[in-house]
């Protein structure tokens, strides 16, 4: 299927004036929504405010911080590093960081990269899992608070751990003795022809300059404006430590470049990473072992989750059709797989439907935080409706 543009910016056709806030009247949250087939991307929908201290609208491939579909991004690195012969999904993630990752309460549990991708390692987010610059991940992990105390590694449930991407992104620095987000560039981004970068390390003038700035719901700036992008510190830095790269070792700390959220990239060059789940193996991106193995992982049932039912190498399963979930982005029961992202007021997803060789990239910002601890896991009425407009004009736009 070939798409065509069907809805442009309700931003472009504004002045400055109208763009920026004013007392009586709260800006349009920015949102964008791409569709994408095998051969071809987009937009869909693409309107509000990317800056509004300046009045800036968004357009459909500023960059933005995506959340946690930066976790399927770091599961194609990994993969990729895997067909390099780097590493093994199934090896003890010790050989690599050469000190030993052991829960407290499990010694003898070896604890594998397999594992931590798919939340099953015994690794928890009580303990915290943003390690600034100048703190160290070992001790870390060596809290019992980041543990689930009552089974090994392998054996634990599900349970979905942030603390989990630091481990990987810093094994993989130690397999290859690169940065994180110089790894992330070499495999995903540059052979996949996409814009995209890490806390902003790598990102150019150009990308910065369009930078999505994130709002809450109350206005609150939350991430990225000016003052959190360069020359000015981009990465979590200890107190009393200075924020400098230049002495940064390869395998001590990746949680710096933040691998469980902070991938910054627009939503046109999103969907050329979706792309890839659209296409045969004989595209070489990922070699046909590799390729199964990531999607017979999301054959991986969770029967105690409400949202992650089915989830795999960093890689999720949606589909209502058995009203069992709390998934229901789509009303038309198709399974769908990808990654859904939250943070900072920020709503995101990447969902392809393989079979119909489509996809769907999107984010929505300023969205209110969820009400209550009940309210854990599903999608917010604002992406519920806002896929709803997608699928509308997708609908419209095959009727003409």
């Amino acid at each position: 299927m070939k798409f065509r543009l069907i809805a442009a910016s309700l931003s472009f056709a504004l002045p400055l004036s109208a763009c920026a806030t004013t007392p009586e009247t709260d800006p349009l949250p920015a949102t964008v929504v791409v569709a994408f087939d095998r051969d071809s991307v987009t937009p869909l929908i693409v309107e509000g405010i990317a800056d509004r201290e300046t009045g800036r609208p968004v357009e459909a491939n500023d960059p933005v911080r995506i959340a946690s579909i930066s976790k399927l991004i770091m599961a194609l690195a990994t993969l990729r590093l895997v067909d390099e012969g780097k590493i093994n999904l199934d090896a003890d993630v010790s050989d690599y960081l050469g000190w030993e990752v052991r829960s407290p309460n499990f010694p003898d549990a070896k604890v594998t990269l397999a594992q931590l991708l798919m939340h099953k390692s015994g690794l928890r987010d009580r303990a915290g899992y943003v390690i600034p610059l100048g703190e160290n991940l070992e001790e870390k992990l060596a809290e019992r608070k980041a543990w689930y105390a009552d089974a090994p590694p392998g054996d634990a449930p599900f349970e979905y751990a942030n603390l989990g991407s630091p481990v990987v992104a810093t094994a993989l620095e130690a397999a290859t003795g690169e940065r994180y987000d110089v790894i992330v560039e070499r495999t995903v981004f540059s052979p996949l022809g996409a814009a995209g970068c890490l806390n902003w390390t790598r990102c150019g003038e150009e990308q910065l300059a369009r930078a999505v700035v994130l709002y809450r719901d109350s206005g609150e700036v939350a991430r990225d404006n000016a003052d959190g992008l360069p020359p000015n510190c981009t990465i979590p830095v200890a107190e009393d430590f200075e924020c400098n790269l230049e002495d940064y070792v390869p395998g001590t700390n990746a949680s710096i470049f933040s691998p469980q959220g902070g991938v910054r990239i627009g939503m046109v060059d999103l969907a050329k990473i979706g792309q890839e789940y659209l296409k045969s193996v004989n595209d070489n991106f990922l070699s046909e072992d590799t390729t199964t193995d990531l999607f017979f992982s999301i054959f991986e049932k969770h029967e105690d989750q409400d949202f992650f039912c089915s989830y795999g190498l960093a890689l999720q399963a949606i589909d209502n059709s058995n009203g069992r979930c709390q998934d229901n982005l789509f009303p038309d029961g198709r399974i769908r797989i990808g990654h859904a992202g939250e943070a900072y007021g920020l709503r995101s997803g990447l969902w392809m439907d393989v079979r119909a060789g489509t996809g769907i990239a999107y984010f929505t910002t300023a969205v209110p935080p969820r009400q209550s601890a009940e309210d854990e896991g599903g999608f917010d009425p604002r992406e519920i409706a806002l896929m709803e407009r997608a699928q509308a004009l997708l609908a419209q736009q095959s009727d003409d």
